[in-house]
């Protein structure tokens, strides 16, 4: 196959290869070495040592902008596609990419990407634990509302203790 340029060969052939997009984001933050270059022994002799680095930082800013610009809701179900490739749980997987963010951005990523990133693998490793923590409750209880702890069903045998009032009262 033939390719006009290091940056499709890179979109196209390399990273086609990896499953999941968060996972793309990790290969890519990979290959970036702390000195602000990049190192892909094949790109590199095909296309030369300096049309293969800025295709990889090219594809690496692209890439970090499509993760930021992708809804939550997506992004949760990518965890699942790239902790799988990663052979990890998806909360383990999450709270490694969260420890190594830093890593994941690449030279130069414009104002307030890391933050965003940061914000957004927050939000990613919260709705895994609320749904580990709503797997586990029986299925006679309600699901609750967000920002609400679950609660047993009125007709549960499991006593429910009644708020009390501003008084000291009970309801």
């Amino acid at each position: 196959m033939t390719f006009s340029s290091a940056l499709q060969d890179i979109q196209e052939t390399t990273l086609k290869a990896v499953r999941g997009l968060l996972r793309k984001l990790e290969y890519l933050a990979d290959l970036h070495d702390e000195q602000g270059g990049y190192s892909h022994w094949g790109i590199s002799r095909v296309y030369g040592e300096f049309s293969a680095r800025r295709a990889m930082a090219q594809a690496h800013r692209s890439l970090l902008s499509r993760v930021l610009a992708t809804p939550i809701k997506n992004l949760l179900e990518d965890v699942e596609k790239s902790s799988e490739t990663a052979g990890m749980a998806p909360q383990a997987y999450v709270e490694r990419l969260s420890g190594t963010s830093p890593h994941l951005l690449p030279a130069d990523p414009g104002v307030g990407s890391a933050r965003h990133l940061n914000s957004v693998l927050h939000a990613l490793s919260s709705l895994l634990k609320a749904r580990k923590q709503n797997a586990n409750c029986p299925a006679s209880w309600p699901r609750p509302q967000p920002g609400q702890s679950p609660q047993p069903p009125e007709d549960s045998a499991t006593p429910v203790r009644q708020p009390e009032r501003a008084d000291g009262a009970s309801e």
